[in-house]
């Protein structure tokens, strides 16, 4: 039977899908409070019928600003539970070697769409860069999703204020929070769309999907797709051994 690496928590493991219902419902019901047609991304039909199932603009934007509050809640309390691991999470998130990761940024696209035949022919060598417990992809989606999603909180709250204890000298910077959190939205909605296609879709990588489920990675997954991690997990196994 072929060794396997344990790689998420079940805490991590829930975070990664209370974040993903969350940014999903977000995502549907912000679209709706939308009702500019000059800015409109789907059209009034979209709008108004969110407004109807939810009987009114003013519920759909009280239930988008809880549902907000709730996925800050449960980062914070994420936090204060697991300190470490969120420690561990930013500190290889952020962890970024530049000739080896800028080099797999290019070369992994192409072996991916092209396959090994497609490196060769544009000159390049077929060896990929190794990669620690995330590869540049999930890093750069990542820290992408982790500064995004710092703006949206912030923007969000401001913009809350901006219909209790704000006044009009706030006014710039509530017109600025309206516009950082769209445009914090649609990047990170972009970024998930290549994640979500990496993640669940690209065959190569659906032993890392699973692991969200399950925790665990089987050796040669990790060996090829994240060898650094995996080269230093065997030398920890190999010291607890001897002792």
């Amino acid at each position: 039977m072929e060794r396997r690496f344990y790689r998420h928590s079940r805490c991590d493991i829930f975070i990664h899908w209370f974040n993903a219902a969350c940014w999903l419902l977000l995502l549907v019901t912000g679209l709706g409070l939308i009702s500019n047609p000059d800015i409109d991304p789907l059209g009034g039909w979209y709008p108004a019928m969110l407004r109807a199932i939810f009987d009114g603009g003013a519920n759909l934007l009280l239930f988008h600003v809880a549902l907000g509050v709730v996925w800050i809640a449960g980062f914070v309390l994420y936090i204060a539970f697991n300190f470490r691991g969120a420690l561990f999470f930013l500190r290889e998130l952020f962890s970024v070697d530049l000739p080896r990761d800028a080099l797999w940024m290019v070369k992994k696209p192409i072996q991916m769409t092209l396959g090994d035949a497609g490196l060769r022919k544009l000159g390049l060598g077929t060896d990929i860069p190794d990669q620690g417990f995330y590869n540049m992809g999930q890093k750069s989606f990542g820290q992408a999703s982790v500064l995004g999603s710092l703006v949206l909180a912030v923007t969000g709250v401001v913009m809350v204020m901006s219909r209790t204890s704000l006044g009009e000298a706030q006014t710039g910077l509530v017109s600025w929070s309206i516009l950082l959190h769209y445009l914090s939205a649609g990047l990170v909605f972009a970024g998930l769309i290549i994640h979500v296609y990496m993640a669940a879709i690209s065959r190569d990588e659906r032993p890392g999907f699973r692991s969200m489920f399950t925790g665990w990675v089987d050796e040669n997954y990790a060996k090829h797709h994240h060898r650094l991690w995996w080269e230093k997990e065997r030398a920890v196994a190999g010291v607890r051994k001897e002792e």
